[in-house]
């Protein structure tokens, strides 16, 4: 049995990002391409490590505006979990707090420190597996997946938070906006849910997803017909 004490690990801050791509009306979430070994190239969730003076929460933020230059509130963000395998990294033992971040608008993305590259990677199921595909590429989030470290881990216990809490707090749907419809809605518990959106009954959903939602209007159409009504996470 291994007794040894780490006394100093590192503790990297890890941060699945969440937006929404309003032209494939799909949840995506942002990789960064590696600038530097271990894994140099390789596609990763954005990370910092933890400085001295700083929270890990003041840490997640600042990765956010360090990665992609976006200034977001401490409330956009939430712990998710704390990743401590002897063999998530090799090298020096470190320790992952990973968070999860929703994005409710996509901007263009500017690769930060550490990044030759950073792209929004958009969630689907194919097969039983959950998938994250950009253009031509394609990620199987399950053990047989390639994304550095134990970041596939990292993910698909994002997804199933959020899925899991889809019925009392989906706080996933900040990706939205302040405001939504209740077909976006739709669409986002699709994507976690692993259908269709036309497999989630509109009526149905309304009867039994009301007590989170609040309308507050109506949105504003460019084309004749009535106008969908508008909600708010109450």
């Amino acid at each position: 049995m291994d007794s040894e004490i780490i006394a100093r690990p590192l503790v990297t801050i890890t941060n699945v990002i969440w937006s929404f791509n309003t032209e494939l009306h799909r949840p995506q979430l942002l990789l960064i391409k590696r600038a530097d070994e271990p894994l140099k190239g390789h596609w990763a969730l954005p990370e910092t490590l933890l400085r001295s003076k700083e929270s890990a929460d003041t840490a997640c933020i600042r990765l956010i505006d360090d990665k992609i230059g976006l200034q977001v509130p401490m409330n956009s963000t939430e712990q998710l979990a704390t990743f401590t395998d002897p063999k998530r990294v090799t090298g020096t033992r470190a320790l992952a707090l990973a968070y999860m971040t929703y994005l409710p608008s996509t901007p263009k993305l500017h690769p930060g420190y550490g990044a030759t590259d950073a792209q929004w990677f958009v969630l689907d199921k194919d097969q039983g597996n959950y998938v994250i595909t950009h253009d031509q590429q394609e990620i199987i989030l399950s053990p047989a997946g390639h994304l550095v470290f134990d970041h596939i881990q990292i993910i698909t216990t994002a997804i199933n938070r959020i899925k899991n809490k889809l019925d009392y707090q989906p706080q996933i749907l900040r990706i939205l906006g302040n405001t939504f419809t209740l077909r976006q809605a739709r669409e986002v518990f699709a994507a976690f849910l692993g259908t269709t959106i036309d497999k989630i009954d509109n009526s149905n959903f309304k009867k039994t997803h009301n007590h989170l939602f609040k309308e507050v209007g109506a949105a504003t159409l460019n084309h004749s017909g009535r106008p969908p009504k508008l909600y708010q996470l109450n």
